[in-house]
């Protein structure tokens, strides 16, 4: 796909400095830019560049005055990082706008879907299945029994969704992720055998909900694991069943939940982070990496360790950690010199 200089100000309601005929079609970092590509300069730190670069155009902030002769056509917009965000936006949704059921694959009698729809080759749509508008559905997803997915929800190649999902409008769903497998419910008898609890519930995802690749999502015991409005989950992530997350919160890669837990709005959970069951997280808690978390979150904490402290305490305690051996030796000094003195 090739775009004019003329075509992306369109777009950005921008003022093009420049060959207004110029095409691109690909992307590159300022630094790196070459002909026919477009890029953007919006920390001083890479103005030099702008100088040197081979990219055919550059999106920069209006206030911006060259110093020196461009080779680069200019878009001039009141913001060039969020434009050229708005770009990317823009050109994926272009380039997914794929429509149509490709073959083979196989599509239920019963099931159903609205206008726009895009289902890749070798995916399965189960019995009853209800899929709204604009829904892009990539190769070898399988869909299961009763699901319901809202308008304009994006499932990349190899994503499972078990029977009785609802997924709301907006939602993006990466590759690999397994939405609604049984919860870890087993209970022992008096020989230490396990026996499966059945796992009857579902999981629900609200609206503008994303699903970072290879994250698994665990249907309830009974009732619904929910991820609320604009959650937004990295890859590898690990939530059990039952557990509820709050509106707006982001969670970063290799963090495990386990079962019942519930977590506030706006809070964000760093990489690895371990959540024991059956506890309460307040809203806006910042947890930082690595931390495990084992007692009931009041709302605005801020917590790093594993159990975690509160993050002030972590930092004044991690001092006199690091100084533990220097500490040991002054005591042992005293302890030889009291001794001494006796």
């Amino acid at each position: 796909m090739k775009f004019t200089a003329t075509q992306i100000a369109g777009i950005l309601e921008g003022e093009v400095d420049g060959n207004p005929e110029i095409a691109v079609h690909k992307l590159s970092k300022i630094e790196e830019g070459e002909q026919g590509s477009l890029t953007f300069l919006a920390n001083p730190k890479y103005t030099s560049f702008i100088y040197s670069t081979k990219a055919s155009i550059t999106i920069v902030n209006k206030d911006f005055v060259p110093e020196q002769q461009l080779s680069t056509t200019l878009i001039k917009v009141e913001d060039a990082y969020k434009s050229f965000s708005k770009l990317l936006e823009y050109y994926n949704q272009v380039k997914s706008n794929k429509v149509g059921v490709e073959q083979p694959s196989f599509v239920s009698e019963t099931a159903s879907y609205g206008d726009g729809f895009y289902l890749g080759a070798f995916s399965y749509l189960s019995d009853n299945v209800k899929i709204g508008n604009n829904v892009k559905i990539y190769p070898n997803v399988y869909i299961g029994e009763n699901v319901t997915i809202a308008d304009n929800v994006v499932v990349f190649a190899g994503a499972k969704i078990y029977s009785d999902s609802i997924i709301g409008r907006e939602c993006v769903i990466h590759s690999g992720v397994i939405i609604g497998a049984d919860g870890f419910g087993f209970t022992p008898n008096e020989k230490g055998e396990y026996s499966k609890v059945p796992q009857t519930g579902n999981v629900i995802l609200e609206d503008y909900v994303d699903v970072g690749a290879g994250t698994t999502i665990d249907r309830a015991t009974l009732g619904s694991t929910i991820l609320r409005k604009g959650v937004k989950l990295d890859n590898q992530i690990q939530i059990a069943h039952n557990v509820e997350i709050g509106e707006h919160t982001a969670i970063a890669a290799q963090t495990g939940i386990a079962g019942s837990t519930k977590i506030g709005k706006h809070c964000l959970i760093g990489g690895q982070v371990g959540i024991v069951g059956h506890i309460t997280i307040g809203d806006r808690v910042r947890i930082q990496a690595q931390s495990g978390i084992g007692r009931n979150v009041k709302s605005d904490e801020v917590l790093q360790g594993s159990p975690a402290l509160n993050y002030g305490d972590y930092n004044k305690s991690y001092v006199h950690f690091k100084n533990l051996p220097k500490l040991a030796s002054t005591i042992n000094n005293i302890e030889k010199k009291l001794d001494g003195d006796k």
